[in-house]
């Protein structure tokens, strides 16, 4: 007998999960799993994920169940090991903590320079809750929008949701952020992101975006908020007892003349085949805002072109915006998801050929990398010799946007560290104009430091402008 459709929120994690009927359909190996992997990465689930996003006759196989899981292979066996030994058995608890600590650090945590290149400073001091990557947007981090309805084990900000407090994003309000947008009119996006925002209600979120719609504020164009729940709760647009208040809010905003985007996050078709999400998604549109669809290529997950396909016509056909295929990141349990970028970019093109027109305002496979965001255009051979071609969706540096770039083909490279440059070339050219981060065995690392310590040996010079460096955080 089939359970109806779960109307009220209800998580699980941890500590509760074997509180859910599922959890008995579920084999003692894969039991173990979450408890002992939970520990390094967080876990949370909800009734609807469970009830309608993953098929159980396919478990551990299926999509969704992979990508909100934890399993043993998303740390190496001896590591798994070791953590199993003091989680079950010793049940020691400093020893856990100290082993979790340090296979957390070695997952390279913040990568791409959040925390020591993206916050910005006004007089000497970090900006807590928000970054400052690219000119033109500003990303916010509300405090009370840390959480997610359930959580993606690939996440690249899980450090976010693991008590990781020296590492975290989060502002308590806004007045910072307005302050801040009012002195660099150059700023033309706001992105509210997380964790997710839709976590919070209806009056908390108009708390942060009211005072946006200032009239001091008219060179901000366009809001953004980052959002799974159009995937993993969809009720938020609809059913919630505060849903319509929401949409009188996205009204509000958009009726003040500004763009209000819902960057939606998907990362697998059946994650719109419910008649909940399709009816959310024409719900967010209908007040006038845009939703765009987005989400990270991830092995185990999503490598099925058909499936990206059917996602975006689904979208389209309801009013939505495909716009992002991203490479999975370079942190967390990156061996356990990273695919070849060869074999990414090939995914890309046979899902990009099975669809019209409309949906190909997709970008993609991109990796949002230290320098910026680079996009594989394709893999073509220059004087008999194989090469990536590359270029910059968006950029530290706003001069390389566009600016096409070549590499050495490599079917196992999986990120754009592990690529060398074309020609005979020693540097990519944003490595030689100072946007290269340091470069370690196996790739770039950026070293964790404080975000009130600049680096010096990042080729990243201050830019002072009002009394802070947004262009090199």
């Amino acid at each position: 007998m089939t359970e109806p459709m779960p109307s009220k929120f209800k998580p699980y994690t941890r500590q509760t999960i074997h509180l859910a009927r599922q959890w008995q359909w579920m084999s003692p190996d894969l039991q173990e799993a979450v408890q002992v992997v939970s520990h390094v990465l967080p876990f949370r689930v909800n009734a609807y994920v469970l009830e309608e996003l993953i098929d159980w006759d396919k478990v551990p196989d299926d999509p969704i169940y992979r990508l909100t899981f934890p399993h043993r292979d998303m740390l190496p066996a001896a590591e798994y090991e070791q953590l199993r030994d003091l989680v079950l058995y010793k049940k020691d608890d400093a020893a856990v903590a100290r082993l979790v600590h340090g296979i957390r650090m070695r997952m390279n945590p913040h990568p791409a320079g959040q925390m020591t290149h993206n916050v910005p400073r006004v007089n000497d001091a970090p900006l807590k809750g928000l970054q400052h990557k690219y000119k033109e947007t500003v990303l916010f981090f509300p405090s009370s929008g840390q959480t997610c309805h359930a959580y993606c084990t690939f996440c690249f900000r899980w450090p976010q949701f693991v008590g990781m407090d020296d590492m975290k994003f989060d502002a308590r309000e806004c007045s910072e952020l307005v302050a801040y947008l009012k002195t660099h009119p150059d700023v033309t996006d706001v992105l509210i992101t997380g964790g997710d925002p839709m976590i919070m209600n209806t009056r908390s979120l108009a708390e942060f975006l009211e005072p946006l719609l200032a009239p001091e504020l008219a060179h901000i164009q366009n809001i953004r908020i980052g959002t799974k729940s159009v995937a993993y709760w969809p009720q938020r647009f609809v059913s919630d007892k505060d849903s319509d208040d929401l949409l009188r809010l996205f009204e509000k905003v958009v009726s003040s003349g500004k763009n209000l985007a819902i960057m939606g996050h998907y990362n697998h078709a059946v994650e719109l085949r419910a008649p909940v999400a399709q009816q959310a998604v024409k719900r967010i549109v209908g007040t006038g805002a845009t939703l765009r669809m987005q989400g990270p290529l991830i092995r185990h997950i999503n490598e099925d072109p058909k499936s990206w396909a059917e996602l975006w016509t689904t979208g389209v056909r309801l009013g939505a915006i495909p716009y992002y295929m991203f490479v999975e990141r370079d942190t967390g349990p990156r061996d356990y998801f990273s695919l070849p970028l060869a074999r990414a970019h090939q995914i890309f093109q046979e899902a990009y050929s099975m669809v019209s027109g409309l949906s190909r305002t997709v970008r993609g496979p991109s990796m949002s990398a230290f320098p910026g965001k680079v996009v594989i255009d394709g893999v073509v051979t220059i004087n008999d010799e194989k090469l990536f071609a590359l270029q910059f969706l968006q950029a530290r540096n706003p001069e390389w946007v566009r600016r096409p770039f070549f590499a050495k083909y490599d079917p196992d490279a999986t990120w754009l560290d592990h690529l060398k440059p074309a020609f005979g070339r020693d540097k990519f050219f944003f490595e030689q104009e100072g946007g290269g981060a340091p470069r370690a065995a196996g790739g770039r690392v950026i070293p964790l430091v404080p975000a009130g310590q600049q680096r010096s040996d990042t080729g990243c010079s201050p830019v002072l402008h009002g009394g802070t460096q947004p262009d090199a955080a």
